[in-house]
């Protein structure tokens, strides 16, 4: 009994919101649907961006339709999946742990043989935790700034060069509009960069560390804003890294990566607000141009391009998914946006090297 009238309640409250923008002349339900039959007040689209967010807070998915000379908004309950912060809490202590164990590497150390060693990787961790934190922070806050719901970060323990295969935060529920995609999209490479920037200075201005003999060596690729870095700091030498300035090139990669204008990464969202449903003629090129990339790098240049034919093959199984169609696919995103939005594939391409590095 009391379920049934919480439900009128919220019903009654959906219906007092829906009015403001829509003049009911009749309600019906049917499968837990809410079907509210009425006269728009104003532009059909302009009722979807103010409305959906109301919508999801009592639980249901927003549609519209005019059917038989009706408007109907329609009112679908959808279960919200429940948040489980411990998760991201434990992946995140896993995270630090993986990368402080390979930092510690990166330092000299030997944390197998003695593994109090380890803790000399803590400044690498909290380098390349900052940078992967950054970028998805940036991202977190910025979608619940326009109201949309989204994960805490999930970060990435893996037994990678690095300790870590990133991070990344989960949407749920739609994009109100293009505006809001964009500043999604690009709000996480912008913000990751420049930390990694920063993080890359303080790296830069470290002294070297002497060079452990034996072994394989790691020849990394110096993209063109990490080059001009050094240009400022007299004491910097790219080719002897130290383990902090190398958690911001690392940063630069994958703000590169990321701002690939296909699929769903961070470069695909903001294309596809800035182009609209044109950006999908790009992102579905991209893959070949990123496997005939690799081709060439390896068998013209030489140089192990397998980077660029993986990279290809991923995308393009999210290429040809296509990319969510915001539910105001209509609002312009003005000069200032768009210009941001080159300016950020600029920094891309800035942040990037053919060859980013190469195993000797």
């Amino acid at each position: 009994m009391n379920n049934l009238l919480q439900k009128s309640q919220a019903d009654e409250e959906l219906a007092g919101k829906v009015n403001q923008f829509f003049s009911i002349y009749d309600i019906q339900h049917e499968d837990n649907n809410i079907y509210f039959f009425g006269i728009p007040r104003e532009d059909i689209r302009e009722i979807y961006q103010k409305l959906w967010q109301v919508f999801t807070e009592k639980g249901y998915q927003l549609s519209i339709k005019y059917e038989l000379g009706e408007h109907v908004i329609i009112a679908s309950p959808f279960s919200v999946a429940g948040e489980r912060p411990w998760i991201n809490v434990v992946l995140a202590l896993a995270t630090v742990i993986t990368t402080m164990v390979m930092g510690s590497f990166l330092f000299g150390a030997d944390p197998i043989t003695t593994p109090s060693e380890v803790l000399k990787g803590i400044p690498f961790t909290i380098a390349i935790m900052t940078v992967l934190g950054a970028h998805e922070a940036g991202h977190y806050l910025v979608a619940k700034k326009h109201g949309m719901r989204t994960s805490l970060p999930y970060f990435i323990p893996f037994p990678s060069m690095i300790g870590t295969m990133g991070a990344i935060i989960k949407h749920r529920g739609p994009v109100p509009n293009r505006k809001a995609l964009f500043d999604v999209g690009v709000s996480g490479p912008l913000i990751g960069l420049f930390v990694s920037v920063i993080v890359t200075v303080i790296g830069l201005l470290q002294p070297p560390l002497p060079t452990v003999p034996g072994g394989y060596q790691i020849q990394l690729g110096i993209p063109p804003l990490f080059e001009y870095i050094t240009r400022f700091i007299p004491t910097a030498d790219a080719s002897v890294m130290h383990p902090v300035a190398f958690a911001g090139w690392v940063g630069m990669l994958i703000t590169a990566l990321n701002l690939i204008p296909a699929g769903q990464l961070d470069g695909g969202h903001v294309l596809r607000a800035m182009l609209g449903e044109k950006a999908k003629h790009v992102s579905n090129v991209m893959p070949f141009i990123l496997m005939s990339l690799g081709f060439y790098v390896t068998y013209i240049q030489n140089h192990d391009g397998f980077l660029w034919i993986v990279w290809g093959l991923f995308l393009s199984f999210f290429a040809a998914a296509g990319h969510p169609k915001p539910l105001n696919d209509e609002i312009p995103l003005g000069k200032g946006r768009m210009a941001l939005g080159i300016i950020a594939f600029v920094l891309g391409l800035l942040s990037l090297t053919l060859v980013p590095f190469q195993i000797k």
